[in-house]
């Protein structure tokens, strides 16, 4: 399960960096976004845990710049958040697996990405309700939240499932 939070929240977090950049006409900074997010997802696979903290630090990075050149707000701070997000649960599972073998690791790990999706789905919602003030809302923006609250409910109803 937490595999799967993983990958989409590398997805999200380096698909909305390189969408901005690419809005802005930095399309090869866009296209190294999303090559480094394939590179990142290919780490995962190999169980490198270390690139996560270079995929954070390459996300706040590429999204602080876009906050100097005055890039869209929103789609800055969702990458970084996403960022955040796929760095805490790569941490969170390198530590739940090096602890002693036991039955509570599913539901360990069940509790800590809901914890920190209300966090995420918190500053989403602050962010979305930041646009609509300053009349900044896109339609970009409602697709990319209509992404997010499908994924939650898609992740709400396996765990009604498997309970």
């Amino acid at each position: 399960m937490s595999t799967a939070a993983l990958v989409i929240s590398i997805l999200l977090s380096m698909g909305s960096l390189a969408w901005d950049y690419n809005q802005a006409g930095f399309s090869r900074l866009a296209a190294f976004f999303l090559i480094f997010g394939l590179l990142w997802l290919l780490a995962q696979w190999r169980r490198w845990d270390w690139f996560s903290s270079l995929g954070l630090f390459v996300v706040v990075f590429g999204a602080a710049i876009g906050l100097w050149l005055e890039f869209s707000m929103a789609w800055m701070l969702a990458s970084a958040a996403f960022a955040l997000f796929a760095w805490d649960v790569t941490e969170f599972r390198r530590r739940l697996y090096s602890m002693i073998v036991d039955d509570y690791h599913r539901g360990m790990e069940r509790r800590h990405i809901a914890r920190v999706s209300l966090v995420i789905l918190a500053g989403m919602l602050l962010t979305t309700v930041a646009l609509v003030v300053q009349l900044q809302f896109t339609f970009e923006w409602g697709v990319f939240l209509v992404i997010i609250i499908l994924l939650g409910m898609a992740q709400l109803v396996a765990w009604f499932r498997r309970q």
